[in-house]
């Protein structure tokens, strides 16, 4: 197994992961998007839980795509993950200590980044012309 990327554990993993999602549920804006897309919470905290173990940990395990998931949302947008880094950010910097939050943090603003490259494409053309239907 490969040395972790950041010195956390699965369980401290799986906190950050539920405190963040009774945050999204909440939110006004990204709360009605994930209950769209979302029938089981459990089921989909424990992938996310997987996701996370695998990128940081390197544990085995998660089977997935997260960007495709994001793209075939046609609700998900690109304006939305800057509050939904916004809101990790938050429940990192309150459940984590500071140098383990900042490592995280990087890693899921590199991400957000891929997703939201890939949401965008979704939403343009060739050459950047924006789908207007």
């Amino acid at each position: 197994m490969p040395e972790p990327r950041i010195e956390i554990t699965e369980a401290e993993i799986a906190r950050v992961v539920a405190r963040f999602y009774a945050r999204i549920r909440a939110h006004p804006g990204l709360g009605p998007v994930f209950a769209k897309h979302v029938e089981d919470w459990p089921a989909h905290e424990a992938l996310v839980t997987d996701f996370w173990a695998s990128a940081i940990l390197g544990r085995p395990g998660y089977r997935g795509s997260p960007l495709k998931a994001h793209q075939e949302a046609r609700d998900v947008r690109p304006g939305m993950f800057s509050p939904w880094l916004a809101l990790f950010d938050m429940t990192l910097r309150e459940e984590l200590p500071p140098e383990t939050a900042q490592a995280w943090s990087t890693l899921a603003h590199r991400i957000g980044r891929t997703l939201r490259a890939g949401v965008t494409e979704r939403e343009t053309f060739e050459g950047g012309v924006p789908k207007l239907r």
